[in-house]
């Protein structure tokens, strides 16, 4: 069984950005408090930004090591999140136009 010291740091970066996401997302759809969209807001661009440094990294890693299979599916793991973040935005937006109709 692996510890946390073996876990790569991608692999806790990329798991710890979905937990934020999933927390925030969570949040809204309890509260619908539109400042928890205005903080979902500002954690998407942040993420965005250190994710892209994080695959950046890996794919640099990928070039130079020799072990490809295991960064591959770091970089699958890191990028697993865009189609998860993309699904939760699309729910936030249909129930924050539903709630407020004046916005369409």
């Amino acid at each position: 069984m692996k510890t946390i010291k073996n876990i790569p740091f991608s692999t806790i970066f990329a798991l710890g950005s979905f937990g934020i996401g999933t927390l925030l997302f969570i949040s809204y759809m309890i509260f619908q408090n539109f400042n928890i969209i205005v903080i979902g807001f500002f954690y998407v661009y942040a993420a965005v930004i250190l994710n892209i440094l994080v695959l950046l990294n890996l794919l640099y890693q990928l070039y130079s090591k020799s072990n490809k299979e295991d960064i591959l599916i770091r970089i699958l793991i890191l990028v697993s999140n865009i189609p998860i973040a993309y699904f939760y935005y699309i729910i936030v937006d249909n129930k924050f136009n539903s709630l407020h109709p004046f916005n369409q």
